[in-house]
């Protein structure tokens, strides 16, 4: 069809069609999500490239909308304004939308603004004013004497090279940072027409080309640049960027401005995938691709015979290994441990692994040519289990090495799928714990003059298992259930196998020395046993060596480490090791600084209040062997008490078997009498109610105030203080230093325990413990029993002689103990009570146990009553429902269950509520 002239405008009403542009009518031509992408694409990158003067009403528009020159479409519009006034609107672009897309829209939105009106209409030029114009194909278009090639589909050319770029880094003890040279890879991508010399390289600006054939004639070519676009669209959706983008901050010496490339941070993996995924799919779709031999970036398949596992005796000493893996990729050791330290650091975990078993996962390598290694996902879930923890907790050394522990070395050696040349000392190790549940059992000593329990042989098993292959452990048996004489079976055990040629030290509270010294002398009297006790030990310090058992307190650790820190132990043991749950603490410590060969925890709440406490105790068994506080914070306790991630505890508690053991009165002491829980709920009178409620009230609105000013952790001293005074009012009003609370002097719980219970049980000749942690309150029923006339003794923290109050409630001369928590928690053996009350609830179900543990103990044959007095409706209950939760995860550590432990806001409003 020849071309038809029509007239050229020379001007256009631009007042009258920007006035119909803001009016907006147009917008309904889009969808809500167009619009919505166009006022972004606005802010990204948007301009107005050409506008043409087509008729006296009517112009049109090209332009560019996307993220740069480089990636972008090139949307047209034809804005005619009707003999009505009305704006009427069409429109075509590069993307595959076609027309009416968000590319258009941006334009509209581009031209709303002063500034970009006043540069449309200084560019308004006028148009060849040909309407539906089309030139036949091989002749002369008009005046051109130019011969028109066919406008054909494209065929895409994508070539892949390697470039050396320059990137600034910040290097330690520089203040600039530095060019460092690194070489990259690059694609170019080009286009070619059948019939047309020439390549034309994308993102281009000419829509047309001309050149000379071999005889002279002149070509012309209109290149189909919708289709153009579509390439680049298909290129960048394979993770290919321009070069500008994907590494904003690089120079070289050629232009970048057309080149695409990876982002630098998987920069190796990108690439790899993208010749093994996506080059064959391009290819197949008629793309040329072009891989030069030098481009790098190949993937390495890992057979089995490719893998090697070193072992090694670490120069720090005997018991720790250097730990060496990777593979052999042609003749090329590589180690995979910092490697794989920076798989886990960008999100791999043992779950994206079991989500992709049949997959292999790919690691970059270090090298020429970057090559990248294909491990199978099912052979690096093993490894990365094992490491997950280990390189979370300890830091790669130089060389890409890890240092272990004697277990986790072993606990490597046992690893299923995993060749493994070890020291024959591991290798024994390896066996004894892979049949771990199975014991093997050692003979007791034939000096100890007591008949062991089979899970009190076991427990002796356990120890000289620590002991062979240099161990440390915790014996965290329930209270009651013989600590004491499975230590002292171990020991004198040691003594006749001649091992014990240095002495032992025991680390105990004061109130239980006299009591390690008789059951040393009842049970092992072949032991050489000394007290360090009292103003005269000193004098005794050069007389150590010539003992077998040294027995001292914590307190007097402190004050004498200066005598005690040289000497070299055999075996340290801490009993009631939870004197050292404050890893902070002077007498932590100082037991941290201890030589000894073996060092063993005894306690029957390895856990009081959070796992750092655990954490406390190994970092002095084994100094590391969880990482340092920090790492442990991170990788176990805050998924475990904050998260309730059971898989994360059951990690701990598999990492810590062969070193923890633990047994319960239920399991193992099926002897021993019922114990029997009953509780009393107490309903307060309207005066001690009253107090209550005004407390509470008062309580909670400064602890709300406290918590929204400064945060919770930082509210501490508020919150505990708040929860104190509602504790104290429940026991007695007169705990409370209020003047208003001293003028009552009658409390609920005070009534029914000298009105109803304690009679009662006087009458039936029960043995009552009386425990509360307030030593005041004890102070009023003390009061109340001798105003009474009934026979007692105390015991508290300021009690100078525990013995006597002791020996006569266990001869039956008195028929009540009165003790406070703290003072009586550990220590006595009072087997001949069979009652035990509770007077006001703690908040760690642990100490309270251990409290009732003083009756229900080896050697108690009646049955023991524990009585728990709560005042209805109080802090007391939620104190109750709270303590469950508790010794859940006290006990989930072993049993694989896992719940809260620290209090959160939401537990302190329920405290406070009314």
């Amino acid at each position: 069809m020849l071309s038809q002239k029509a007239p050229v405008p020379d001007s256009f009403p631009f007042t009258q069609l920007w006035s119909q542009v803001r009016r907006k009518s147009w917008m309904w031509l889009f969808r809500r999500q167009q619009i919505e992408a166009a006022s972004k694409w606005v802010k990204l990158y948007s301009k107005v490239k050409e506008v043409t003067l087509i008729r006296a009403d009517e112009i049109e528009m090209s332009g560019v909308v996307g993220r740069s020159d480089l990636t972008h479409e090139e949307p047209r519009l034809r804005l005619r304004l009707a003999a009505n006034g009305d704006l009427h609107l069409t429109t075509e672009c590069t993307c595959h939308a076609g027309s009416l897309c968000e590319h258009a829209a941006a334009l509209m939105l581009f031209c709303e603004a002063e500034a970009s009106r006043e540069l449309i209409e200084k560019m308004a030029r006028p148009g060849q004013g040909t309407v539906g114009a089309e030139a036949p194909s091989g002749t002369a278009s008009g005046a051109d004497d130019a011969l028109q090639l066919d406008n054909e589909r494209p065929m895409p050319h994508l070539r892949l090279r390697r470039i050396m770029v320059e990137r600034p880094q910040v290097k330690i003890g520089r203040s600039q940072p530095v060019q460092v040279q690194m070489s990259i890879g690059v694609a170019e991508l080009f286009v070619s027409y059948e019939g047309c010399s020439q390549q034309f390289q994308l993102p281009g600006r000419n829509a047309g080309s001309r050149w000379k054939d071999a005889e002279g004639a002149t070509w012309a070519l209109t290149r189909n640049v919708r289709t153009e676009r579509l390439f680049l669209t298909d290129l960048m959706q394979t993770k290919l960027l321009p070069l500008t983008q994907a590494m904003p901050d690089v120079s070289a010496t050629e232009p970048l401005s057309a080149l695409f490339s990876m982002g630098d941070r998987e920069h190796s993996l990108h690439w790899s995938q993208f010749l093994r995924d996506h080059v064959p799919l391009l290819c197949a779709e008629g793309w040329l691709v072009e891989v030069p031999e030098d481009f790098g970036f190949g993937i390495h398949e890992v057979g089995e015979e490719a893998w090697f596992t070193e072992l090694e005796d670490d120069i720090a000493g005997r018991d720790t290994f250097s730990l060496d893996l990777g593979v052999d990729v042609k003749g090329e050791r590589i180690s995979l441990v910092p490697l794989l330290v920076d798989c886990i650091d960008r999100g791999l975990t043992p779950a994206v692994l079991e989500a992709n078993l049949d997959q292999n996962y790919l690691i970059a390598l270090p090298g020429v040519g970057n090559p990248v290694l294909a491990v199978p996902a099912r052979r690096l879930l093993v490894l990365l289990r094992f490491l997950d923890e280990l390189l979370a907790t300890r830091p790669v050394q130089k060389g890409g090495r890890l240092q272990l522990d004697k277990l986790r070395a072993a606990q490597l050696a046992s690893l299923d799928g995993l060749p493994i040349r070890v020291p024959a000392e591991l290798a024994a190790l390896k066996e004894r714990l892979q049949g771990f549940t199975e014991m093997s059992q050692v003979q007791p000593p034939e000096g100890l003059r007591a008949s062991l329990r089979p899970y009190q042989q076991e427990g002796l098993s356990w120890l000289q298992f620590l002991r062979e292959f240099g161990l440390h452990g915790v014996l965290a048996d329930d209270m009651g259930l013989g600590k004491t004489l499975q230590t002292l079976a171990h020991l004198l055990l040691e003594k006749e196998a001649g091992r014990m040629d240095r002495p032992c030290l025991i680390l105990a509270p004061t109130s239980v020395l006299r009591n390690w010294a008789r059951e040393a002398a009842k049970f092992a009297p072949a032991l050489r046993v000394l007290l360090l006790h009292g103003e005269e030990r000193r004098s005794e310090f050069r007389r150590i060596g010539r003992y077998d058992l040294i027995i001292t307190s914590y307190p007097l650790l402190v004050r004498d480490a200066e005598s005690l820190r040289p000497i070299e132990w055999h075996i340290v043991a801490l009993d009631e090791a939870q004197h050292i749950k404050n890893p902070k603490s002077k007498v932590a410590q100082v037991c941290g600084t201890l030589k000894s060969r073996h060092r063993l925890c005894l306690t029957g709440t390895p856990i009081e209040n959070h796992l750092g406490e655990l954490w406390s105790l190994f970092q002095f068994l084994m100094p590391g062997i969880l990482g340092d506080a920090d790492s442990f914070r991170s990788f176990y306790r805050n998924p475990i008490e904050r998260d309730a991630d059971s898989e994360r505890q059951q990690q701990l508690a598999a990492r810590l078997q062969p070193l923890l053991l633990r047994r319960t009165k239920s399991a193992v002491a099926k002897d021993l009498p019922p114990k029997t829980e009953i509780l009393h709920t107490i309903e307060l009178g309207k005066a001690q109610t009253d107090l209550y409620e005004t407390i509470r009230a008062a309580m909670d609105q400064r602890v709300k105030e406290a918590i929204n000013a400064q945060g919770l952790d930082r509210s501490q001293i508020i919150v505990l203080d708040a929860l104190l005074k509602l504790r104290q009012v429940c026991c007695h009003p007169q705990l409370l230093k209020i003047e208003a609370a001293q003028k009552l002097a009658e409390s609920a719980k005070t009534a029914f325990l000298m009105e109803d219970l304690l009679p009662e049980l006087i009458d039936e000749r029960h043995r009552v413990l009386i425990f509360s942690q307030f030593t005041q309150m004890l102070a009023i029923i003390e009061a109340a029993l001798k105003e009474a006339r009934i026979p007692f003794v105390k015991l508290t923290g300021e009690t100078k002689d525990r013995e006597t109050p002791m020996r006569r409630f266990q001869a039956g001369q008195v028929p009540v103990f009165l003790i406070s928590l703290k003072a009586g928690g550990s220590g006595l053996n009072l087997t001949t009570a069979d009652t035990v009350i509770h007077y006001d609830p703690w908040w760690n179900p642990a100490a309270e146990a251990q409290a009732s543990d003083r009756a229900h103990r080896i050697g108690q044959t009646k049955p023991v009553f524990i009585h728990k007095l709560i005042c209805q409706g109080t802090i007391e209950e939620r104190i109750v429902e709270m303590q469950k939760t508790k010794a859940a995860l006290i006990e989930g550590l072993l049993s694989g269950r896992t719940e809260k432990l620290r209090l959160t806001q939401d537990d302190i409003q329920r405290l406070l509520e009314a």
